[in-house]
């Protein structure tokens, strides 16, 4: 079953530290995904760009609304996302527990719900 491993952390906690520890944390968030590659369960993933370069989409009564940064303000932003292959929630709540950042914030694992076929025409 495939699970999305959705990363989020505080941004000012990222943008405190030195170039060396944002270089040890990438090279540790590589390190993991060769790791879990190599053990079949990665599929994909995906570093984001901070929420100050995002924008959110809505259509409410056929108007597009468009509005700068993130949906609701929260305190930890999403920053990037591992799709994972697991048997089970278990399983993928044992392989997110490796996610090097998860030691800055906080890993959602959520079960990828696949859409049932197209319609036939």
């Amino acid at each position: 079953m495939k699970y999305a491993a959705l990363v989020y952390y505080q941004e000012r906690l990222i943008e405190a530290m030195s170039e060396q520890e944002w270089h040890d944390l990438n090279q540790q968030c590589l390190a993991g995904v060769e790791r879990l590659t190599e053990q079949g369960h990665y599929l994909a993933g995906q570093a984001l760009q901070p929420v100050e370069r995002a924008a959110s989409l809505r259509v409410r009564d056929g108007e597009v609304l468009i509005s700068d940064g993130p949906f609701a303000e929260t305190k930890e932003q999403l920053a990037g996302f591992y799709l994972l292959e697991a048997r089970d929630l278990n399983e993928a709540l044992q392989l997110a527990n490796r996610i090097p950042p998860a030691r800055f914030g906080t890993i959602e694992v959520r079960p990828v719900r696949e859409l049932p076929p197209r319609d036939e025409e």
